[in-house]
């Protein structure tokens, strides 16, 4: 039997069955890893309060400082707090800062996006120029100036995290409907006179959600760093309410004295961040429509 036989014809391959998402996410080594490391922080975030763990506000003055050991793995804290616990609590704070952050980008710059695409002329000018406006301040800068505006709070710094993102949404969805509304289904659309309105919401929004999502994954690595970078300044979650960023701050005192107080909560961190970039790496590269 020669080569040409054995080998499959380009006809059944076409022929072949795709397969689903979640089969290329798993065959995605980038997607499984960050997946992995994603759920582990979720399911420490839902999990904190049914675990046997200790008070993460209860200070134990008998117990401050304490170096890490069988009874406190990472060590205590300045207040005798075991780290353990208010580390497991600060995944909470830090996970909600990433999920509302990015449903505030998208609930507000999806739509100023589909309406900057969609009708151009000056609604996209008055749009873009906006956008650009805010584009031009750092990020970091710019979260916390309306953090600052806003007060020092988690709820107030997820608010501030979600509003300094918003450009980014509304550039991504604007290039992704100005490319989709030249396509032949679009002009269809408009030929058989569907409205402005159905023609956004069921043709061109469902082909611009694949780089949103992607977006929204990476975004989220960026929002937890963000929260990190908030309260470590004093301008997101307060004390004695335990967060990743403000046990950092409180840890910078003590560095000599108990340099175990700031590992746990970079590790934290960085295995986080790392986590949803994997993640979205290899979202990008399952959803990419070039690559299947």
């Amino acid at each position: 039997m020669t080569a040409t036989e054995t080998a499959p014809s380009a006809a059944e391959t076409s022929l072949r069955p795709r397969p689903g998402l979640f089969t290329r996410l798993a065959r995605n080594r980038s997607a499984l890893i960050g997946g992995t490391v994603v759920l582990a922080f979720v399911l420490m975030a839902l999990l904190a309060p049914l675990l046997p763990l200790a008070d993460p506000l209860k200070s134990n003055f008998l117990a401050i400082r304490k170096p890490p050991s069988e009874l406190y793995w990472f060590g205590t804290d300045e207040l005798g707090r075991d780290q353990v616990s208010r580390l497991f609590f600060g995944a909470q704070a830090s996970l909600l800062a990433g999920i509302m952050s990015v449903l505030i980008a998208l609930g507000i710059g999806v739509p100023f996006g589909l309406l900057a695409g969609w009708y151009g002329g000056w609604v996209d000018a008055a749009i873009s120029r906006v956008a650009e406006a805010m584009l031009a301040c750092p990020f970091l800068i710019l979260a916390i100036a309306f953090a600052a505006v806003l007060g020092p709070s988690l709820t107030n710094a997820m608010i501030a995290i979600g509003l300094s993102a918003v450009p980014i949404f509304v550039r991504l969805v604007r290039g992704q409907v100005m490319s989709v509304k030249a396509e032949d289904f679009v002009e269809g659309a408009r030929a058989v006179g569907a409205r402005d309105l159905r023609i956004v919401l069921r043709h061109i929004l469902p082909n611009t959600m694949s780089p949103i999502v992607v977006q929204s994954t990476l975004f989220m690595a960026q929002a937890i760093i963000l929260e990190a970078a908030l309260s470590f300044l004093g301008l997101g979650q307060q004390p004695p309410s335990p967060s990743w960023g403000q046990m950092l701050n409180v840890a910078k005192n003590f560095m000599e004295q108990a340099p175990w107080m700031s590992v746990a909560p970079g590790i934290c961190i960085f295995l986080a961040v790392l986590g949803f970039n994997l993640l979205g790496d290899g979202l990008r590269d399952v959803l990419d429509p070039k690559e299947n």
